[in-house]
């Protein structure tokens, strides 16, 4: 069995005559690749662990003090904050070992496409969490904590905090995304750009649900706070391509 990929000199692994992969060889590749994925995220993490106490001090500014319930807890955070950390901090390479082992089997403008995108990903994602750390997050939080009045006082663990505020973040990260999926779609010619217009409502409809699921809390402010920029993303990207669009030569040729 053979893969049809297209290969070039910069491919690592080892090639047939006629310029095909064997299914051992794209498997070796997949491993080489994997291990340098693996890698890069244990660097993250070391070098996030190294630095835990500063992380966790920068992460809890905006609840003030919290408390820690049982004996390994503390452990327990700095390992999690340690890893979504090195996670984050190794997302380039990730995102770069991808495009290597895609590479030989994209054509010349999916190639170009893939590399303006790839740095796009991580800005955007990068964006998304800081979005939501620096305003939604002490927004939802200064909610939360005075739903309690005058008679029930917060008291936050540092674990229900932390599980908070990346069960937070995190989705914004990706809805950032949204752009990038958009762009791949349209060039790929998925979707046509005048179709954007004419799916608003059903995409509202799915921001707002789909804001139900991935909030931390069932209150309907944070839901809103999730669903708003998802709109908002949509039709700054709809206006972007519509206005991108209007040459043929933009779309993705699969035959160059």
């Amino acid at each position: 069995m053979r893969f049809s990929m297209r290969c070039d000199n910069t491919y690592t692994a080892k090639q047939s005559a006629d310029g095909t992969m064997t299914a051992a060889e794209h498997l070796n590749e997949f491993r080489s690749r994997l291990i340098v994925c693996l890698l890069a995220l244990t660097a993250g993490t070391a070098v996030s662990f190294f630095f835990v106490k500063e992380i966790i001090t920068f992460l809890t500014a905006p609840a003030g003090h919290l408390y820690f319930i049982r004996p390994a807890e503390v452990i327990l955070i700095y390992a999690k904050t340690a890893l979504i950390s090195g996670l984050i901090l190794s997302l380039p390479v990730l995102l770069l070992e991808l495009w290597r082992f895609l590479y030989p089997a994209l054509s010349y403008s999916e190639r170009n496409l893939a590399a303006r995108l790839i740095p796009a990903v991580s800005a955007l994602f990068l964006l998304g969490i800081s979005f939501a750390f620096f305003f939604i997050i002490p927004q939802s939080l200064r909610f939360l904590t005075t739903l309690g009045g005058d008679t029930l006082q917060p008291m936050l663990s540092m674990e229900s905090y932390l599980n908070f505020l990346f069960a937070a973040a995190l989705p914004f990260g990706l809805i950032s995304e949204i752009p990038v999926l958009m762009v791949v779609a349209v060039k790929a010619r998925w979707i046509q750009p005048f179709q954007l217009r004419t799916k608003r409502k059903y995409i509202i409809m799915a921001s707002l649900i789909l804001s139900a699921l991935i909030t931390p809390t069932p209150d309907i402010f944070t839901q809103l706070l999730l669903a708003f920029p998802m709109i908002l993303l949509y039709e700054i990207s709809c206006l972007a391509i519509i206005m991108t669009m209007k040459s043929p030569s933009s779309h993705i040729n699969p035959h160059k």
